[in-house]
């Protein structure tokens, strides 16, 4: 196997110092549109099977070039969803297998943005399945933690765990404090931005897909492990859309702890149109208003010395147990931010996004997963990756994930 990561930010970053840990593959390439990133990534890590590069993700020709020139056989794209389709392209075009954490982007429903769906999380890619069976390729999208992890504990549900289930509720919640910043996102504020401010998706058997307004039905919700009590919202998410295609649940839904000071500066963000993503003139140069609200906040990748705290992910599962009585399970991980930056240099947000496309990745190297299409991480059996997960390493990855017992909603 010979994988390119495109992008040396903080998850890909974290995606390269996890992986080089392991045997599966034969040589990495790391490449950013920053030349530097790469490299200095490539000087840290000291493996011979690691190289950097440059690539424009903004361009699928680009994409294919830097592929067929290493002999890429697996691409795992760590940029901002907005890159999605020309990797996506890139991929495809040079024969490449595809990962990524975060689909292509929606778009709101033009009259009625809060009841109906316009173009979906993912549409652009799903529309193209056909053409990836055809050829035998696959497309493994959504990978990382949520969507990624979040969408194997729904298959494991459904597989081991229950006999129905009435809905699987992906509930996402953190304890994370980053001392010296009054704002400091864990994760990247452009994708922060677009996934929080857009109409939130939730599916229903008797309705299939629909939209509320932003932040809407807050509920506390107690997270593991010391972390507590959140109040967490609706929010666009890709598993919204993924867990419908491959599991039987009659309702999904998505909701972050994002928090009273963090909700507000969105909402501010918004009213003063700094969300927007269409460039505008400023003193003659073209900006877009999202970039320089990206551009003014730290890196989320250089944060993990300034952070304490714990993140979880997880999935609220109710129905019936298969023994037919009622069940209220959340399947969880959580990543320790002081464990993360100990043991690889990255903060706990990229580390735990990282961690499951090199599963993934090994997976598809053994040959224990394999498929041909655009498939969401439901369609693989879950068993074999939350073992990799878990066990000790050299064997496995050493991240222990749990299950919950929960009262009955």
């Amino acid at each position: 196997m010979r994988i390119l990561i495109v992008g040396a930010g903080g998850v890909g970053s974290a995606a390269a110092r996890i992986a080089v840990r392991r045997d599966f593959f034969e040589a990495l390439v790391i490449a950013d549109h920053d030349a530097s990133r790469p490299q200095a990534l490539v000087a840290e890590l000291d493996d011979a099977r690691v190289v950097g590069d440059m690539v424009d993700a903004s361009d699928a020709s680009s994409v294919e070039g830097l592929i067929r020139r290493h002999g890429i056989t697996h691409v795992l794209n760590a940029v901002d969803p907005r890159f999605v389709m020309p990797i996506f392209s890139g991929c495809f075009a040079a024969g490449a297998t595809y990962l990524d954490m975060a689909m292509s982007l929606s778009q709101r429903h033009p009259d009625r943005p809060y009841e109906l769906t316009g173009v979906k999380l993912g549409d652009e890619q799903f529309a193209q399945d056909e053409r990836w069976r055809q050829e035998g390729r696959l497309a493994l999208v959504g990978i990382g933690v949520e969507p990624g992890l979040s969408d194997v504990f729904a298959r494991y549900a459904e597989d081991e765990l229950f006999s129905e289930i009435d809905e699987l509720g992906v509930r996402d919640g953190a304890n994370l404090v980053v001392e010296g910043y009054d704002f400091a996102p864990s994760f990247s504020i452009w994708t922060t931005i677009e996934e929080c401010l857009n109409p939130p998706v939730v599916y229903e058997e008797d309705r299939g897909w629909y939209t509320t307004a932003p932040f809407s039905e807050p509920e506390v919700f107690d997270f593991p492990e010391g972390i507590g009590s959140v109040e967490c919202v609706n929010v666009e998410h890709e598993e919204v859309l993924l867990m419908p295609r491959w599991t039987r649940a009659r309702r999904v839904t998505f909701k972050y702890g994002l928090g009273d000071e963090f909700i507000e500066v969105l909402k501010v963000l918004h009213k003063l149109g700094l969300d927007r993503t269409e460039p505008v003139t400023v003193k003659g140069v073209q900006v877009s208003p999202r970039d320089v609200v990206a551009a003014c906040l730290p890196d989320p990748a250089t944060l993990g010395e300034r952070m304490t705290g714990k993140t979880c992910a997880g999935v609220w599962v109710t129905g019936k147990g298969k023994d037919g009585r009622p069940r209220s399970t959340y399947l969880y991980h959580v990543a320790d931010n002081e464990r993360t930056m100990a043991e690889y240099n990255s903060q706990a947000v990229v580390w735990q996004t990282a961690i499951n496309p090199v599963i993934a990745l090994e997976l598809l190297a053994r040959g224990t997963w394999s498929g041909a299409g655009v498939l969401g991480p439901e369609a693989f059996d879950a068993r074999p990756f939350l073992d990799l997960l878990a066990a000790p390493a050299p064997a496995g990855y050493g991240s222990p994930w749990g299950i919950q017992e929960k009262p009955l909603p």
